[in-house]
């Protein structure tokens, strides 16, 4: 079996600061994301053969961008989007509490069964990204390439490699830019930190 590198990249910091937002809040990369992301990886020697990417402003935009300058490939993928938040699409931590605090703590003390009213099942969205990471795999065996997507998407690619409880998934934090690698060859399917 040949070695499959996946380098994932979350997004830069997007306009409007800190907030809730999922599949359903498309907010650009703010001028410190876009500086948050060229240190991660304009200067990077990898040798990547593709890059792949959310469609979400945050991603897509850097993405592309990076690909015409490496010029590479560059796939846009709808099932890497954020999980949706619901009610909680575009409001900040701080609206969150003035609106109903309790409900904002529940979220972190039970989340997966206290999610925002409207917002995609923690369940199904993990399964999602189950289902674009094997078709990666499997698209893209033997190549070096960067995904470029969001801190809910890599805790559930985490989730998925190590078999975690999805409620043990939501203790995993990345910084804007942040990056891991995924490696898939003879031993299986690791995280590289």
């Amino acid at each position: 079996m040949k070695k499959t590198i996946i380098d994932l990249v979350r997004h830069g910091e997007p306009e409007g600061g800190r907030m809730y937002r999922g599949g359903g809040t498309d907010h650009p990369l703010s001028e410190q994301g876009w500086e948050q992301m060229q240190a991660s990886l304009y200067e990077t020697g990898e040798d990547w053969s593709a890059i792949i990417t959310s469609p979400m402003l945050r991603c897509r935009t850097f993405a592309f961008d990076l690909a015409q300058k490496r010029n590479l490939p560059c796939e846009e993928i709808e099932h890497l989007r954020e999980a949706g938040y619901g009610d909680w699409e575009g409001k900040t931590p701080q609206q969150l509490i003035a609106e109903n605090e309790e409900a904002y703590w529940q979220f972190f003390d039970d989340p997966v069964s206290a999610r925002p009213a409207h917002s995609e099942p923690l369940d199904v969205f993990t399964r999602r990204i189950e289902g674009v990471l094997n078709t990666v795999l499997e698209k893209y065996q033997g190549q070096h390439i960067l995904l470029v997507s969001h801190l809910a998407v890599t805790r559930a690619i985490i989730g998925v490699v190590l078999g975690m409880p999805l409620a043990s998934q939501q203790l995993i934090d990345m910084p804007f830019a942040g990056r891991l690698r995924l490696i898939n060859d003879r031993k299986g399917l690791r995280i590289m930190l």
